[in-house]
Parts: C-alpha cells; structure tokens; sequence
C-alpha cells in the first residue's frame, strides 16, 4: 500500500530536465489528457500526466505538440520532437518558432 502511494505521489508530479530549469511552467488539458508544458527560449519540454493504456496513448504525440503550442502561442519545427526513449508518450522535447 505504502508503494502505490508513493508511486501516486511521483505520477502527479512534474519537473523539468536540468537543460530546462527556470523554464516558464504551464499546464495544459486536451481531449481529457493532462500536460505539464516547459518552456525555455526556443524550447519546449512536454510531460503527460497520469496513466494511459496503451491504447489510449496513440494520439499522445499530436497532442503534446498542440499543448506547445497552445501553451507558447508559437509554432512547432518540423521533425524537431524528440523523446528520451523511442516511442515514449511520457516525455517530448521540441524546438518552436515564434512570429
């Protein structure tokens, strides 16, 4: 019991890689998913809150690109999101350009 509620207490949690502190710090809800949005100059870190199925992560991707730019008010670059692990929904880094 102890466990999952720790493990609870870390999934409701969101911070940003080392490259990112001092970030401006968003938060940002989109087709009932949560997403904590970091940013940095030209760069964005997004982190999804919570647990999905597998199932239910297929259009994570797209939608942590429309919480950047929701969040920032400026474009995604084109093929320039990233994630640490191939496929990883949890996590994406992009760069955007501003008008």
């Amino acid at each position: 019991m102890r466990a999952l509620a720790i493990l609870l207490l870390l999934t409701a949690c969101a911070s940003p890689s080392p490259e990112m502190f001092g970030a401006n710090r968003s938060q940002v809800t989109l087709q009932g998913i949560d997403f904590v949005v970091f940013h940095k100059d030209d760069r964005v870190e997004v982190v999804r809150m919570g647990y999905l199925t597998r199932a239910e992560r297929a259009p994570v991707p797209g939608l942590m690109i429309r919480a950047a730019e929701q969040a920032t008010g400026c474009r995604v670059r084109p093929s320039s999101v990233t994630t640490g692990l191939p496929g990883d929904t949890g996590e994406a880094r992009m760069r955007i350009d501003c008008l």
